[in-house]
């Protein structure tokens, strides 16, 4: 066995977040996979650096201040759903770039129960990239869906600010629904 196939096995096999959604969400907010911080918790944009949470306080109104739940909660009222393009994977570390052997999330199904959806929004490049390589083809993402890239929050992505970023996920705002 080559030295690439035996580190490859050694990797642990990981199991993303469940989607955090309503039936009335009109924005579909991607990531990729969820980072260590945030499978070790079980809690979507878990990390103390990730500038999500600080993103959607301002854009969506949002109190940083609330539990974890009600957060999600607060962001299904605005039209947000949260959930990953990846749902396993094996990664060492938290870097996308470490992604191997990717499967993608079931999304023939929240296409099917989510009839309001007007976005998706990729935070970052390799959630959209994933899901142009493997959901795309399929040909089931409803034509009027629009999909936008916008700058990771991620902490490793720091070449923008907070306020940098937050402009760029402005674009948000016309799909919010309060």
């Amino acid at each position: 066995m080559s030295h690439r196939l035996a580190n490859l096995t050694e990797l642990q096999r990981l199991q993303g977040l469940a989607a955090v959604s309503s039936s009335q969400v009109t924005i579909l907010v991607l990531g990729s996979m969820p980072g260590a911080v945030s499978l070790q918790l079980q809690q979507y944009y878990a990390h103390p650096r990730n500038s999500f949470w600080p993103i959607m306080a301002s854009l969506a109104k949002i109190s940083l201040d609330l539990p974890y739940q009600q957060r999600l909660q607060a962001l299904n009222h605005a039209g947000i759903a949260l959930w990953d393009v990846i749902g396993f994977c094996q990664r060492q570390g938290s870097l996308d770039s470490a992604i191997k052997n990717e499967q993608v999330n079931d999304f023939a199904a929240f296409f099917a129960n989510h009839s309001q959806l007007q976005i998706i929004a990729f935070n970052g490049a390799k959630a959209a990239q994933s899901f142009n390589r493997y959901v795309l083809p399929l040909k089931i993402v409803p034509q009027h869906i629009r999909l936008i890239t916008l700058p990771s929050t991620s902490p490793a992505h720091a070449a923008l600010s907070t306020k940098q970023k937050l402009k760029q996920w402005q674009v948000l705002a016309d799909y919010l629904l309060s």
